[in-house]
């Protein structure tokens, strides 16, 4: 059975909270629907491009930006990662926005095929691993890792999906995302694509356990900022079965990074608020405010928070409406709005 060591240390305590924070100020904030879908194109675009980087792919930013726009049919193998990439990214935000995040069994093996769909032979795509493997260090052209023996993997990696099922209602979603991370590349259950397989999956899984901004998170750009700390402490040096793992040190740079990018987010989307090409007027900020108050708003208590002609206010409910910021309830008279439900 599974059963990692780590310490709640200060520094890990206080990343933890000062998430929570970020993430529930986020979610209590309505932003344009044009805001956001301009966001969620470039954190994908972002992480295609760091995750698959961090891997050794030599593409800059614009042309991954380029592939991914134009997604041409004859590619090299590094614009094939990207391409890859982004579409396990669609995948994997059709299933959080459906309500069933799981990440399971099924959910791996389909994410590392797609992932490595037409890099690796069909027989290890989508399939764990039947051989040895060894993680070198390229600098000095020595084995520093021997992962589990093949036969092993199954039952370790098993193991690993029951312990993230069993504490998802004990332990916080953040160290048990980091857990899960780690001990991944740790068992290093495919012949090749583990990192961006992992790296995909724990975003998952942050979306599963509450970090609701999945389709605007990329922190595989912080990794890639420094990509020798990131596998030095993701990773381990020595031979799996005489290792005695401790996580903390991983879970503190894995919070950091979470943090990190949060605060990016939340940066980038208060600024396109504010910013008069998204469109959110005074009076749209007027409807937004009472809602967060009063839960509810109509024509007639519009009428006066604003001195606008009813004309006027019907098109700046309509605005609002097309940005999937609020919703309409009722008929007639009896109609009212709503902040759009999210879930």
């Amino acid at each position: 059975m599974f059963q990692p060591k780590y310490t709640v240390t200060n520094a890990l305590l206080a990343n933890i909270k000062r998430i929570a924070e970020v993430v529930t100020s986020l979610n209590k904030r309505r932003f344009p629907h044009v805001v956001l879908l301009a966001l969620e194109q470039t954190a994908r675009e972002v992480s295609a491009h760091t995750s698959t980087s961090i891997e050794g792919n030599p593409l800059p930013l614009t042309d991954v930006k380029r592939i991914l726009k134009q997604a041409p049919a004859h590619v090299r193998d590094s614009e094939r990662e990207v391409l890859n990439y982004n579409e396990v990214l669609l995948a994997l935000k059709k299933q959080t926005d459906a309500g069933v995040p799981a990440v399971d069994l099924e959910t791996v093996l389909r994410t590392h095929g797609l992932v490595t769909q037409r890099l690796l032979p069909r027989s290890a795509s989508g399939a764990l691993r039947t051989d040895p493997v060894f993680v070198n260090d390229p600098k000095v052209g020595q084995t520093i890792f021997w992962p589990p023996d093949y036969a092993d993997v199954p039952r370790l990696l098993r193991e690993l999906l029951v312990f993230t099922v069993t504490q998802r209602d004990k332990l916080d979603p953040l160290i048990l995302a980091g857990i899960f991370h780690k001990q991944f590349v740790l068992i290093h259950p495919f012949m090749d694509g583990n990192g961006r397989t992992v790296r995909l999956l724990t975003t998952l899984l942050l979306g599963a356990l509450g970090i609701n901004i999945f389709h605007l998170f990329s922190f595989e750009r912080y990794y890639n900022a420094n990509v020798t700390k990131y596998f030095l402490t993701v990773g381990e040096r020595g031979n799996f079965y005489e290792l005695d793992v401790d996580f903390t040190s991983w879970l503190e740079y894995f919070t950091d990074g979470v943090f990190d990018e949060l605060l990016r987010v939340k940066g980038l989307l208060e600024k396109s608020a504010a910013s008069p090409a998204s469109g959110l007027k005074e009076h749209h900020r007027a409807i937004l405010t009472y809602l967060e108050r009063h839960g509810s708003i109509t024509d007639a208590i519009y009428a006066h928070l604003v001195d606008r002609a009813k004309p006027t206010r019907a098109l700046d409910l309509r605005f609002l409406l097309d940005q999937k910021m609020i919703e309409r309830h009722g008929r007639g008279r009896a109609t009212y709005y709503a902040l759009k439900n999210e879930t």
